[in-house]
């Protein structure tokens, strides 16, 4: 194995000192040889007695991890073996068994009180034990017990010891499979305030086309958003160590003493989840001050938030790390780079003022309305019938609009929309001030040069998947949208449904190269709807339609992208994933129409409430079909200039202009900092508490510095060795205790069992805040 010292420019959203003060080392990966040549254990011993330029700082201690070169090298193997098998009856097997299950306890969440997500971590652990059960119960030449030939038969079966590459196809076809397809929120919408229920067919091809039409975009767009070093995706590192704790290199003392914490912190977790989420549902914010004051408002606005949208959290503990983490999102406490999460919290403060002024002063007549509600309502307070504006097609009635009048936004809602229109702007700017020279040259140099990322020169081995694989899918799956938008009468023209599509295409590098290199892609939802509305003006069911295919392709394409970079980084081959991924989102999509329209009719009652239950809640279909009541049907009387909304619009142009005073400042002033300042997440944040469960923020903010400034750079070998398995675990472990929980007594099997009320479960608000809306 050969050595060599580089000396490439870091991409332009890194710190620039950081890579110049010390030389990197880089693995000398020579296809002439053979890439299989070199191991890990050779990487590690390279690291430990060479140089080690790249491990110790100037005084002897291990550098603290901070460049993506660090994260690619010092935390992920490089080891590989291109003769494990893949296509065996076990991957195949779990692959779809997992892929159902994600995908119904998905839909349950998304009909949860807060957003969350089937934890990736969750089905990595859970694919991971039954696979090593499978080892021991098929027959096969990697089962002794059993006498077999060494056929292809058999080897199909049991080829051997259940290995990371089947781990890896089967995780990443479960987890495509366990989110909530964003077709289901056009289905619920139209059943709980339209009473139209879609046909089945016409229901399962829009999911199949809606969820695959992304993914043509995404694999022309990979040479700079897979392949590159930059492309750091951190979000995957708690799950690719996990891979390699569980399958490289167990009999080493290091990886044992790993795996051990692992399972401990796991099995803990587990258990201690049931307090805060089942027997003491205070645990999940305890409130100093509402516990001094328990018949104030304003206490519940500013310090409550452990039920859904019942306040801003301020100050509150919370002890539950389904909301600390939060398991499986894309922003993790353990995970998420500093800076990003720094970002996101500036945001957050700025909103908690904001919400707060508004309402004192009473702007937009907010008192009038809940203090945090997605729904429409009348000036008088109460909610506004839709139905009353709408002709028997759901086109915008004039004259009704007139006897009914304009519906109002809780404050809340408002900045939510606000922020989220800056946002788009400030992502637009962003990504050309700090990170297109970066992308432009990977572009430029791919046509000359081969890509000198590590992983990618290990993965030269495997066969790559044409480009023309993407086109047809992209092909196939516009076909289908298309046809499934007029069998579904949705009102969206054929031109609109092209316009949305081009959009979502013109968004995937500027969003994706975010997603990459910072971790957090915020959604750019609110500016398709404003668009929509603007396009097919009148028509809010067309407004959802032109919001899933100007929206989803981007949430698609992302996904996409980021398994085909887990792919890379655990070796699996890309033909495969592509694979198991579009296997994934096809069943996925299947059994996500059949449970969301179950939960439907057994809980219609409690998804029509403001507040729902704690273990229901309609407030991700409220808000969806809010925005397109408001911009599909009503986008010119709300937001044409000189209305009530009419400035909200213009707050794309504000955004546009956001991130330009930080980029002068790091021009003078190179070492201060205002790189890190990632104005995009900042901005998308002003309304981040807007709904849902708000009392862990403040816990999560606390754990983030202990994390990712503290042990990052105080305890640098422990947190290279333990503080992303931390993640995974406290992940797992929790993500396996709320399936558990949801299916036993929360009501996931059509009956909820409620835990006798006590003082760490009371009645009213857990936290003993004022009871302020039902």
């Amino acid at each position: 194995m050969s050595v060599q010292v580089a000396s490439e420019k870091p991409p332009s959203s890194m710190d620039e000192e950081k890579y110049d003060a010390k030389e990197k080392i880089l693995t000398t990966l020579d296809d002439s040889t053979g890439a299989a040549e070199v191991t890990s254990s050779e990487i590690g011993e390279v690291f430990a007695d060479g140089p080690r330029l790249i491990d110790l700082g100037e005084d002897g201690k291990e550098r603290p991890i901070e460049t993506d070169l660090d994260y690619s090298t010092r935390l992920l193997s490089l080891d590989d073996d291109p003769t494990l098998p893949i296509w065996t009856f076990r991957m195949w097997f779990l692959s779809i068994g997992l892929s159902c299950f994600g995908a119904v306890l998905g839909q349950i969440f998304y009909f949860r009180p807060q957003t969350l997500t089937v934890s990736q971590l969750f089905l990595q652990i859970i694919s991971y034990i039954m696979g090593k059960v499978l080892e021991e119960l098929l027959p096969g030449p990697g089962n002794s017990r059993f006498k077999t030939s060494d056929s292809r038969f058999w080897r199909f079966f049991n080829p051997g010891p259940f290995n990371i590459k089947e781990h890896v196809a089967i995780t990443i076809m479960a987890s495509t499979a366990s989110s909530s397809a964003l077709a289901i929120s056009i289905f619920a919408a139209q059943d709980l305030y339209y009473n139209v229920k879609p046909n089945a067919a016409v229901g399962i091809f829009t999911l199949i086309g809606s969820q695959l039409i992304g993914y043509g975009t995404a694999g022309i767009m990979r040479s700079f958003l897979v392949y590159p070093t930059f492309a750091l995706y951190p979000q995957l590192i708690p799950s690719v160590q996990l891979f390699d704790a569980l399958h490289r290199g167990q009999a080493a003392v290091m990886q044992k003493k790993r795996l051990k914490f692992f399972w401990v912190i796991f099995i803990a977790i587990f258990v201690w989840e049931w307090f805060p989420e089942y027997i003491a549902p205070t645990l999940t914010g305890v409130s100093i001050f509402c516990l001094a004051n328990q018949d104030s408002a304003w206490f519940t606005r500013i310090f409550g938030g452990a039920a859904g949208n019942e306040g801003l959290g301020v100050f509150s503990l919370s002890f539950d790390w389904a909301y600390i983490g939060p398991g499986g999102n894309s922003i993790g406490a353990l995970f998420t780079p500093l800076s990003t999460q720094l970002s996101l919290y500036g945001g957050c403060l700025v909103c908690i003022i904001a919400f707060c002024a508004c309402y004192a002063s009473n702007t937009w007549n907010t008192q009038n309305f809940p203090f945090l509600t997605q729904l429409l309502f009348y000036e008088n307070g109460t909610k506004y019938d839709q139905l009353k504006i709408l002709n028997s097609d759901f086109t915008l009635n004039e004259e009704k609009l007139a006897q009914e009048g304009l519906p109002w936004y809780a404050a809340s809602q408002l900045l939510f929309k606000i922020s989220r229109t800056m946002y788009i702007g400030a992502a637009i700017t962003h990504f050309l001030v700090w990170h297109y020279p970066t992308v432009y040259q990977i572009v430029r140099n791919s046509r000359k040069n081969d890509c000198d990322d590590p992983h990618y020169r290990r993965m030269k081995v495997y066969k790559e998947i044409s480009n023309w694989w993407y086109l047809v899918v992209l092909i196939v799956t516009i076909a289908i949208s298309l046809g499934t938008t007029y069998a579904a009468k949705s009102g969206l023209p054929w031109w609109a449904f092209f316009i949305a599509l081009i959009f979502a295409w013109m968004f995937v590098p500027i969003i994706g190269t975010l997603y990459a290199t910072v971790g957090y892609a915020p959604s750019i939802e609110n500016m398709v709807q404003m668009l929509g509305g603007a396009l097919v003006p009148g028509k809010p069911v067309a407004n959802m339609y032109f919001t899933m295919y100007g929206f989803n392709p981007v949430t698609q394409a992302l996904s996409l992208l980021r398994d085909l970079k887990l792919g890379q980084y655990a070796k699996l081959p890309p033909r495969v994933t592509f694979t198991v991924q579009t296997v994934g989102t096809i069943a996925g999509g299947l059994l996500n129409f059949v449970i969301a329209k179950t939960i439907l009719e057994s809980q219609r009652t409690i998804l029509l409430a403001v507040q729902g239950s704690n273990v229901w809640s309609g407030q991700q279909v409220q808000s969806y079909n809010s925005d397109a009541v408001s911009w599909g049907a009503l986008g010119k009387p709300l937001y044409a200039p000189g209305t009530r909304y009419g400035f909200v619009p213009y707050m794309l142009l504000v955004g546009l202009g956001f991130p330009l005073p930080f980029w002068f400042l790091h021009r003078k002033y190179p070492k201060v900092g205002f790189n890190l300042v990632f104005t995009p997440v900042l901005v998308a944040e002003l309304g981040f508490l807007s709904v849902g469960i708000n009392s862990a923020v403040f816990t999560r903010f606390g754990v983030t510095i202990l994390s990712q400034y503290y042990l990052r750079k105080y305890r640098a070998t422990w947190f290279r060795k333990y503080n992303f398995l931390l993640s995974a675990a406290l992940d797992g472990g929790t993500s396996v205790m709320i399936f558990v929980f949801t299916f036993a007594v929360g009501g996931g099997s059509g009956k909820v069992t409620q835990f006798p009320t006590w003082a760490l479960n009371p009645k009213g608000n857990p936290d003993y805040c004022k009871r302020l809306s039902d």
